[in-house]
């Protein structure tokens, strides 16, 4: 039709190609609608997102087109001046083709497994391509996902080149000449696109988020605009004067000494009740320990009836929360007392930010040792452990024990490596034991015969929260190594005057509607709700409690049950004081969300445009007015913005002397 109006043959290719990539666009976020829609979200629901998202991706198409305009205004470097320029042009498409297939086979995996597009949280997995590339050659089908890649690269190739006949065929004997100025209008067309809306300002990735519901927002986005829009957000950000600011409200929190001005360290004296044992330390952070799939949450399922069983006779804390989403930043969390609030880089990573001091240096006289069945340069963990004076690493390089798959050895097998040098100590030690194998490619050692997997219809699976039968028996298989560590602890001498410290480096999305609340699978708490147990029958008297408590809180409880002073220069607080007030844990994920969990609300807000959600996270009974309401909204808030801005100062100043 354009070939009646004399358009140039170039420019009615370049049209052809903007009907092909919308195609693809579109096609492919009505797959990614079918694929991971809730259930409450209707396609008419998300009508707007489709329409918001029809200008993300026309921008991303315009910027795919716009070099062909630009440099077609030369007509030698046409591709319709020579079938070398066709063979040029062409092979541009299929590197671009590649590449956007590549960003959406990524991005389905990223809505599988955090609900959320692809964002430039990827570059932490990134930066340890081995690894990485390795869990997914042991996960999913990669070399069939490579050959169905290239086979739709392929097609789309034939494609192109079709279209490029197609228009020639059209356009023979029209003697249509090549008009520059149609090249200039047809460049200054995509420009639009690229700005994406009429007046100012231009289409910005944050106001996706105007659609208030995080599906939805994501919806709207395309993995291409959710990436390179993060990219600037990974670098490590704070105000001082901020945290100068909101420094009242912290120390209300935290309960700081009276007098101090913007000043965090303080020096905590044993109490009346500290023990004078010099008990033993091992604190062991459970891979993907999420609390609603497991027995102590009242899942039916009874996944892990074992550490259910123990927890009845330790200090076990039913709603403790991790800062973040990410093994990484847990690890951060537990061994600095500070939530990783750099939204879209570990701290781990960060080289301004790894150097930090930890409460486990107060244990003074003690070996401290950590385990990991696999690589410690993953997500540089090596890096942020090196802030432990003489520790000894024990990795998969030091093991008896034959791996399993990419991430080493099986926890049982780390387990009981533990427990054989465990028994050799003759001081008072501190360990940190790193688990694994509650994560993909969710494999079970074969040589463990003894441990029997279950079938469970798939239906019951996915309302109970799992997503697939492998998840099922991988988490029931956690307990399995918790029971098989603690049966072998037992039996040392060790046992007797050891604290055992079991808590998830953090949860996994997923629908928690049987057990918990609403909040806990609309907004995603179900990311960082976590088991936290202090196990140690010969020295403490157990307790159930009740209270909302963080991960930041460990290392403080612990030093704070043995007879030594310690400093604490950060935001962790002992649970065990009797004279701590204010129940809360601060949460923070990629979502550009940020929020305080306390015993009756989860209050969220969103950085990037004015919104504040407050919802119950327990049955309680009490009614509040509207008035009410609003001034509890309006402390959370506050405290929200203060432990923000605190915590991403003391990620910077925190540091060793």
């Amino acid at each position: 039709m354009l070939s009646r109006f004399r358009i140039p043959k170039t420019l009615i290719w370049v049209t052809n190609l903007l009907v092909i990539f919308f195609l693809i666009f579109t096609l492919f976020r009505l797959a990614t609608f079918w694929a991971f829609r809730p259930r409450t979200v209707s396609l008419s629901d998300a009508l707007p997102s489709f329409l918001m998202g029809i200008q993300y991706d026309l921008r991303w198409i315009a910027i795919v087109l716009l070099p062909i305009v630009v440099i077609s205004t030369v007509p030698a470097l046409s591709p319709f001046y020579s079938a070398r320029n066709k063979k040029w042009w062409t092979g541009y498409l299929v590197i671009v083709t590649f590449i956007i297939f590549t960003f959406f086979g990524a991005d389905f995996g990223s809505f599988s497994y955090n609900q959320t597009r692809l964002d430039a949280g990827a570059m932490n997995f990134v930066e340890d391509p081995g690894i990485s590339l390795h869990m997914m050659w042991q996960t999913y089908p990669l070399l069939w996902m490579v050959l169905g890649l290239v086979v739709a690269v392929a097609l789309f190739r034939w494609m192109y080149f079709k279209s490029h006949w197609h228009v020639i065929n059209r356009t023979v004997g029209l003697g249509i000449p090549h008009r520059r100025r149609y090249f200039i209008v047809s460049a200054l067309v995509l420009a639009f696109l690229i700005y994406g809306r009429v007046g100012w300002p231009p289409l910005a990735w944050k106001d996706s988020f105007a659609l208030r519901d995080s599906f939805r927002s994501y919806l709207a986005l395309n993995p291409l605009q959710n990436f390179f829009a993060t990219l600037r957000l990974r670098n490590p950000d704070y105000n001082e004067q901020k945290a100068r600011d909101a420094y009242p409200l912290v120390a209300e929190l935290l309960q700081l000494p009276p007098g101090k001005s913007f000043n965090y360290r303080r020096v905590i004296s044993p109490g009346s009740r500290a023990l004078e044992s010099r008990p033993n330390v091992v604190l062991v952070m459970c891979e993907s320990f999420s609390m609603y799939k497991s027995t102590m949450s009242g899942n039916p399922l009874n996944t892990t009836p074992y550490f259910d069983s123990i927890a009845r006779k330790g200090i076990f804390f039913e709603r403790c929360f991790s800062p973040h989403f990410s093994t990484a930043r847990g690890l951060f969390a537990l061994v600095t007392g500070i939530p990783d609030a750099q939204l879209f880089k570990f701290s781990t990573r960060n080289p301004e930010a790894i150097r930090q001091r930890t409460i486990i240096d107060n244990f003074e006289g003690y070996n401290k040792h950590y385990f990991l069945g696999g690589n410690p340069g993953f997500n540089n963990f090596e890096g942020l452990l090196q802030n432990i004076d003489g520790l000894q690493m024990h990795t998969e390089k030091d093991f008896k024990s034959p791996r399993i798959n990419v991430w080493g050895i099986s926890d049982k097998d780390l387990f009981l490596e533990a427990n054989t040098v465990f028994r050799e100590e003759h001081k008072p030690f501190f360990a940190i034991i790193q688990t694994s194998d509650n994560h993909r490619p969710y494999m079970i050692p074969e040589a463990d015969t003894d441990f029997v997997k279950l079938e469970v219809p798939e239906e019951t699976l996915r309302k109970y929260g799992f997503e697939s039968l492998d998840e099922y028996n991988t988490f029931r298989y956690s307990d399995y190594c918790f029971r098989k560590f603690l049966a072998a602890a037992e039996k040392e001498s060790y046992f007797h005057n050891t604290i055992f410290i079991f808590v998830g480096d953090h949860g996994v999305a997923g629908n928690a509607e049987a057990v918990y609340p609403a909040a806990w699978t609309t907004h995603r708490l179900t990311d960082e709700h976590v088991p936290l147990l202090f196990y140690a029958p010969y020295i403490l008297q157990p307790q159930w409690r009740k209270e909302v408590v963080s991960q930041i809180d460990v290392l403080p409880t612990v030093a704070g049950m043995i007879q030594q002073p310690y400093v604490n220069t950060t935001m962790g607080r002992n649970l065990l004081d009797t004279a701590k007030k204010h129940n809360f844990a601060f949460v923070t994920n990629t979502a550009g969300r940020i929020g305080i969990v306390t015993d009756e609300f989860y209050f969220v807000k969103n950085l990037d445009f004015p919104d504040e959600q407050l919802v119950p996270v327990k049955y309680t009974g009490t009614s509040y007015t509207p008035a009410q309401r609003d001034s509890i909204t309006r402390r959370l808030s506050d405290y929200t913005t203060a432990l923000f801005e605190t915590a991403r100062y003391m990620l910077m100043n925190n540091k060793l002397d």
